[in-house]
């Protein structure tokens, strides 16, 4: 498992919506943007909130993989983050999502957790760097 620096959990923090990349088994792309995403405590964890996906949950399925880049006008640099995602549809931590999500609109449907475990994260900025793995 890679942990992200206090410095990216600063800048993670800072985005209000993620875009997020899947590949079905047959390496066909998907990028969504995605609004609830949270990274736990640990530094090491990504929380995604199935709210609508639909291509996005068959990939995963498929091809439990996904990557999030954080950029944006309010982000120092830029990073990728990429990882193996867990689907999470019962117990303590399908719980505490749900009712993370419930307390923000009862409108979002929560419908599953999926738990990234943090494997890499390469720069993003452009120049020499760029593409390089970080952690």
């Amino acid at each position: 498992m890679v942990k992200l620096s206090d410095e990216m959990k600063t800048e993670f923090e800072k985005m209000k919506i993620f875009p997020l990349a899947t590949a079905s088994k047959d390496g066909v792309p998907n990028v969504i943007p995605i609004g609830m995403c949270f990274l736990q405590e640990d530094l090491e964890t990504i929380w995604i909130v199935d709210n609508y996906f639909l291509k996005t949950k068959e990939n995963i399925m498929a091809n439990p993989k996904a990557a999030i880049y954080v950029w944006g006008p309010e982000i120092n640099g830029c990073f990728q983050v990429k990882g193996d995602i867990e689907v999470v549809d019962s117990g303590e931590e399908y719980e505490a999502m749900r009712t993370m999500v419930k307390a923000k609109s009862d409108r979002f449907p929560a419908k599953l957790l999926m738990k990234m475990t943090i494997t890499d994260v390469f720069e993003c900025k452009s120049g020499e760097d760029a593409g390089k793995k970080l952690l």
